[in-house]
C-alpha cells in the first residue's frame, strides 16, 4: 500500500476516534444535565403545562364554576371539589370529588400566574 493510503487511513481512524470521544462526551454532559433535579423539575412543569392548556377548552366549565363559587362565598359548591393540590406552587384542583376514576382525567386547574396546569398527585400545602 502506499505512504498515501497508509496516511489516509490513520487520518480516518483518527477522526473516527475524535468522533466517538465527542458523542461520549456529550452523552456523558446529557446523562449529568438531566439528572439534575432542577432540569427535571422543569422538564415536569413543562410537560403539566402542555397537558394543562390541552385541557383547558374540555375543562374550563369547571374552572368558571370554582371560580364563581370562590366569588360568591358557596361552602356547598367548594365542598364537592377534588382535595387535590399543590400548595407549594398554588394549584388547587377544580374538578369534582372521584375524577381520576369516574373522567379519567388528572388534576386540572390554574396556576398562581393563571396558566392552566394539570397534574398527577397532589401535596400538602406546606411542602
Amino acid at each position: 500500500m502506499s505512504a498515501g493510503g497508509d496516511e489516509r487511513r490513520v487520518q480516518e481512524a483518527v477522526r473516527r476516534r475524535a468522533r466517538t470521544s465527542a458523542f461520549a462526551e456529550a452523552e456523558d454532559v446529557f446523562s449529568a444535565v438531566l439528572a439534575d433535579s432542577g432540569v427535571r423539575e422543569a422538564r415536569v412543569e413543562a410537560a403539566e403545562t402542555e397537558l394543562g392548556m390541552e385541557l383547558c377548552g374540555h375543562l374550563q366549565a369547571f374552572q368558571d364554576r370554582y371560580d364563581q363559587a370562590v366569588a360568591e362565598g358557596d361552602a356547598d359548591g367548594l365542598a364537592g371539589l377534588c382535595a387535590g393540590k399543590h400548595g407549594r406552587w398554588g394549584r388547587v384542583c377544580v374538578l369534582p370529588v372521584g375524577h381520576e376514576t369516574s373522567m379519567e382525567e388528572p388534576h386540572w386547574g390554574r396556576t398562581s400566574e393563571g396558566r392552566p396546569i394539570a397534574w398527577v398527585g397532589s401535596a400538602p400545602d406546606d411542602w
